[in-house]
């Protein structure tokens, strides 16, 4: 049994405890009838709660209708920092989260004035993403209005109704947190329609992200380790950056991303459960000749409350697919729509049984424990109730609260897209 697997992670629901005075009968009766408003603020995870000050650190108050769970309780909102644990390993020995289509922010404002039309898959800032222990960015940027933008479209164009906004915020939110935790490693992976020359160098410049930049020279490019995280911090190369388009490695020195990792399919063919096969432009998911692995995990067309049955039962069996079809390789990052959402522990809690596997041979990396040999785990509570970390790497402090709502300003602009995709496709034929 993978330590990751569904049968490693019962969980069963809780009430948060509350302290009453003996013989209040009467006071008994009336916290039986409103049980959630008097909840005492410390709750853990899989506890009842009614607010977001209910549950504790990293938590945070939701419920999951797709999966039956209608009443509230506190769910996980924050990722470990495995780096936090056991450092100084090869960048390739760890797992990542990582976010699908980072920018497109439910109750994103326009910036174009027109109302937009487009899916979403995100809930909150690429600022609090990072926050969260996200460390890993899918970002398509397109040509638009003079600029660079990141935009959600189709057919390599972007539109004012998809627009999001000028890759160079997203950009300078990032320069931001790396500038100030120093020990901290972004990776991004640009779906790139960008055919403006230089336009790439020129935005990541004007950012101020050039001075974190990982040289693509640098890069293994013939499946062997990556330097440590430590050397990688030292030398100032905490900013990996890959492009979808293969001139740019000799015309921009951006890594082509094929070349150096291997990733199965995005979309619908990525969830399809007993299978995990290679995307078209990728090396088989068993190839050694690139050393990083990236694991989609995403449906085609994101649906906001269906997230957190996603991120259930169902991710954990694709995570022991796809490390099978990888030959007994874990991924290295894991990209996800609603990241925050699940019955539970969620992308988080899988992350850190898939990083414990690898990094100490423990069932989590809770149960790491640095200078120790492989195999050799301290004792962990069944469920961790926050996000474990040592020292200051990795004490991140998010906001893990879900505002907004894809569904209502999705579905008009869903049935809009598909009209348009079909028009597009007609026109061509």
């Amino acid at each position: 049994m993978l330590p990751f697997s569904a049968e490693a992670r019962t969980m069963s629901m809780k009430t948060c405890s509350v302290t009453l005075p003996i013989g209040s009968s009467r006071f008994l009766l009336l916290l039986l009838s409103l049980p959630l408003f008097f909840l005492n603020g410390d709750c853990q995870l899989l506890e009842s709660c009614s607010s977001a000050t209910d549950c504790g650190a990293g938590l945070y108050c939701g419920n999951c209708p797709s999966l039956g769970k209608t009443q509230p309780f506190c769910i996980r909102g924050q990722a470990t920092i495995p780096t936090s644990i056991i450092s100084g390993l090869p960048f390739n020995k760890y797992s990542w989260l990582m976010t699908h289509n980072a920018f497109s922010i439910v109750d994103a404002p326009s910036l174009t004035g027109a109302q937009r039309i487009t899916f979403y898959n995100q809930e909150d800032s690429v600022t609090n993403q990072l926050r969260n222990g996200v460390r890993g960015f899918m970002l398509d940027m397109y040509d638009f209005e003079n600029d660079i933008w990141l935009c959600h479209s189709f057919r390599g164009q972007c539109y004012n109704f998809t627009a999001f906004e000028p890759a160079v915020n997203t950009l300078r939110e990032i320069e931001a947190f790396l500038t100030q935790n120093p020990s901290e490693i972004v990776t991004i992976i640009i779906e790139d329609y960008v055919h403006t020359p230089k336009g790439l160098t020129r935005v990541f410049t004007d950012a101020g992200l050039d001075k974190y930049w990982y040289p693509v020279a640098k890069m293994p490019k013939k499946g062997e380790d990556w330097p440590t995280v430590n050397s990688m911090a030292q030398n100032n190369y905490r900013l990996l950056v890959f492009t979808s388009d293969s001139s740019k490695e000799a015309s921009e020195g951006i890594a082509y991303q094929w070349r150096y990792m291997v990733e199965n399919e995005p979309g619908d063919p990525g969830v399809v459960a007993g299978s995990c096969p290679n995307r078209k432009e990728s090396k088989p998911l068993n190839s050694r000749s690139s050393s990083l692995f990236l694991m989609n995990y995403f449906p085609t067309i994101p649906v906001q409350n269906e997230a957190c049955k996603e991120h259930s039962t169902p991710l954990a069996d694709m995570v022991a697919t796809c490390y099978k079809s990888a030959g007994n390789l874990m991924p290295n990052f894991l990209a996800v729509n609603f990241y925050m959402r699940s019955d539970g522990g969620g992308v988080f809690d899988y992350l850190d049984r898939m990083n414990g596997q690898t990094l100490c041979g423990c069932s989590t990396v809770s149960a790491c424990q640095p200078g120790a040999p492989f195999g050799s785990c301290r004792p962990v509570t069944p469920a961790n109730t926050t996000p474990t970390t040592t020292g200051t790497a990795g004490s991140f402090t998010g906001s893990v609260q879900l505002t907004g709502d894809a569904s209502v300003t999705n579905i008009p602009g869903l049935l809009l897209v598909c009209l348009l995709l079909f028009l597009v496709s007609f026109s061509s034929l």
